[in-house]
């Protein structure tokens, strides 16, 4: 009986097939998910936004005046913590609005934005939400 050779193995084609093909399907999910990245931070910074206004509120109806920092609201157990804007990933970025009226304090806080620059998918600024 001759040697027999066995084919344990594959040939060049066959690999450049698959890898073809797992690029296409690259080409495809690559940009879906980089999207749903985007559109989850977009969604943390609307809720973060939702929550620390609700806590201003609550804070100026129980006290009659506006908090003085975002910390004094941790502080009081409006809030466990400062959240970081999800975009710049910082707690420091936080753009503080002082309310418009002249009989509060000058250093109270009305509103809060983030202090991202860019634009969101919708076209408007992340620092007018």
């Amino acid at each position: 009986m001759g040697t027999q050779r066995l084919n344990c193995g594959f040939t060049l084609i066959e690999l450049l097939v698959v890898l073809a093909i797992l690029a296409t399907l690259l080409t495809i999910a690559v940009p879906r998910y980089f999207n749903s990245i985007d559109q989850s931070k977009e969604a943390a910074l609307k809720q973060n936004l939702l929550v620390m206004r609700d806590a201003i509120d609550k804070f100026h109806s129980d006290h009659g005046q506006y908090p003085n920092s975002l910390q004094s609201l941790a502080k009081g157990r409006y809030i466990r913590f400062v959240p970081e804007d999800p975009l710049t990933k910082s707690k420091d970025t936080w753009v503080l609005i002082k309310p418009a009226d002249e009989d509060s304090d000058a250093n109270s806080i009305y509103d809060v934005r983030s202090g991202a620059p860019g634009k969101s998918r919708d076209g408007t600024s992340y620092a007018t939400w």
